[in-house]
């Protein structure tokens, strides 16, 4: 059985979620994301307006009367969501750690996505695959996906974004919507996410804590990488090492972003001293104009 304080925030994240989606999400991601292609629905008689284009010769020279053809998309997706659930996850110095930001983002985007009755799947990775949820429809899934990302115990400690890329190629046979949310902390995984991206429509959402931007200078600080275990005693006050912090994590950021366009892949930064709705909301907002 679930402890009370889990069956509490999973409540507390459907009640949040729900008002977002919609208030602020679903006609955006109805709009950005769409069906995989267009389907004919059936015949009627042509009205003022209509587009002459879309005229049925075979039907309007059978009737003596103009008739047009109508469409309607096939709107149904797979939504697939990546998760990191590596030991860094469990870092914050905000309100929030890394981990608890990423279901939180995770649950709106599932709950945008079955409000549009697309089918939403789950894969909890590590330095493994941790676990993987069929895509499925429905509230009650929704709630089970948050459940686990609340909830689940990962066994690896470190980051394989490769992994989680080859292992979506591998159970997703069709094309899909996936979210990669992760802080990017792993290394050689640019061909597993150019192959990825040539199949799927990936989204990469990269999560940093201001203090892995920043050093502060709080005098001599204990470090301890949360992936390998190991620490370092720093002395933050030194003004050349919080320069020397900032550039390489400057860089880091930099080469990521590089990364992300090369590939010609979308991707949301976020912050977790700083509201992701509005990270969320700016990328559908520029992805549905430049889909225009």
């Amino acid at each position: 059985m679930l402890p009370r304080e889990i069956i509490q925030k999973i409540k507390q994240i459907e009640i949040r979620t729900n008002r977002l989606v919609n208030d602020l999400l679903a006609g955006e991601y109805h709009s950005v994301f769409k069906g995989r292609g267009i389907d004919f629905a059936e015949v009627r008689e042509y009205q003022m307006g209509d587009d002459i284009r879309a005229i049925d010769w075979n039907v309007t020279a059978r009737t003596g009367h103009p008739y047009v053809k109508q469409y309607r998309e096939e709107r149904e997706l797979t939504v697939m969501l990546l998760v990191d659930a590596s030991s860094s996850g469990e870092f914050g110095t905000t309100q929030q750690m890394k981990g608890e930001i990423a279901a939180q983002i995770c649950a709106l985007l599932a709950f945008s996505a079955i409000k549009n009755n697309d089918r939403v799947g789950l894969i909890i990775f590590s330095d493994k695959i941790e676990k993987f949820i069929t895509p499925k429809k429905g509230k009650k899934h929704v709630l089970r996906l948050i459940r686990e990302l609340l909830y689940f115990q990962p066994q690896g400690r470190q980051t394989n974004l490769s992994a989680a890329l080859e292992f979506l190629y591998k159970v997703a046979r069709r094309r899909c919507v996936a979210f990669l949310v992760s802080d990017f902390l792993g290394s050689d995984y640019r061909k597993a996410l150019e192959i990825a991206a040539q199949k799927h429509d990936l989204i990469a959402i990269a999560i940093t804590d201001p203090r892995e931007m920043e050093l502060v200078d709080v005098g001599l600080l204990e470090l301890q990488d949360a992936e390998s275990g190991e620490t370092i005693l720093i002395d933050t006050s030194d003004q050349v090492l919080r320069q020397m912090f900032l550039k390489a994590s400057d860089q880091r950021r930099a080469e990521r972003q590089k990364l992300f366009r090369s590939l010609s892949l979308d991707s949301i930064e976020v912050m977790t001293d700083r509201p992701y709705v509005d990270e969320l909301n700016k990328f559908f907002r520029t992805r549905a104009k430049r889909q225009r």
